[in-house]
């Protein structure tokens, strides 16, 4: 199944997509896709969509799961993304946290901050958690996922590689992390570790890979977390994104207002921004 939810920021409504890729209201049935709904997204399947009401028009649609607790990415984690940047494939996953306050809708605009000089892209595979998950072993995680979703981990390179400290300053501006369009159950997606993922600035694709290059997989990531801390339902995982991001460019290629960034990966949906600057007196 692949749920969603809609309508205006703060104020969304959970839903889902039919089978003629309609939006069907699930008000009626749970308050969000958040917390413990998130951790019973079975009970429904058990429900004909075609009683739903029917949403009318082109909503926004905001992110796909709601109340997230903790937003984890993984970096350096396709072999050839770490050689664009000269860098060695690390020996362990690398972890660095995102603010729960950039998460946004999968087509909302990209806010350059200020002071922005090399804001970037990155496609990625991104998991949602659907059960509390502490040292779990890899063969029983995929149990603990609730799905799979479409995540652009935008970057500000000057503000991640320049300033000194941790990586998570230049992740962490607002709307620096759409989420969505789409929370799509596992049963539909056959293997999570063959699906394309690509990525267009402006028409020209930039980004093309599958997560069959992915270094350390799904299942190896949600256990390998789970034994430094506890996974609660609705957090995420973004997996990394592959080579083609614009400070692996010569010369080096960053977003200016103006720009559409647009993104997929099979199955999970598409996203699509507009580049837009903050205003100074935001």
């Amino acid at each position: 199944m692949k749920f969603l939810r809609y309508g205006p920021r703060g104020a969304e409504k959970p839903g889902l997509l039919d089978e003629n890729g309609r939006i069907r209201d699930l008000s009626g049935l749970c308050s969000d896709i958040a917390g413990e709904v998130v951790a019973d997204l079975a009970r429904f399947a058990r429900i004909d969509t075609s009683t739903l009401p029917l949403v009318d028009g082109n909503p926004r649609l905001g992110a796909c799961v709601g109340e997230t607790g903790k937003f984890l990415c993984i970096g350096l984690n396709y072999a050839d993304h770490a050689a664009e940047g000269n860098l060695q494939v690390p020996p362990e996953p690398v972890l660095f946290m995102k603010a729960t306050s950039a998460i946004c809708g999968p087509n909302d605009p990209i806010l350059l901050p200020r002071g922005s000089q090399k804001t970037d892209w990155e496609v990625e595979l991104g998991i949602v958690i659907g059960r509390r998950t502490k040292y779990v072993a890899q063969e029983e995680s995929m149990a603990h996922v609730a799905g799979f979703c479409v995540i652009n981990d935008v970057s500000e390179r000057s503000f991640q590689l320049e300033r000194s400290g941790q990586w998570t300053k230049g992740k962490s501006c607002d709307n620096f992390g759409p989420t969505g369009p789409w929370l799509v159950t596992p049963d539909e997606i056959a293997d999570p570790q063959a699906l394309s993922l690509w990525l267009d600035v402006n028409g020209d694709r930039v980004q093309n890979s599958s997560t069959r290059q992915m270094v350390y997989g799904v299942t190896m990531l949600v256990s390998y977390l789970s034994q430094f801390m506890t996974l609660e339902p609705g957090d995420i995982i973004s997996t990394g994104t592959p080579s083609g991001v614009g400070v692996g460019m010569r010369p080096p290629r960053f977003l200016k207002a103006g720009d559409r960034v647009t993104l997929g990966i099979d199955g999970l949906g598409q996203q699509s921004q507009i580049v837009v600057s903050e205003r100074s007196d935001a």
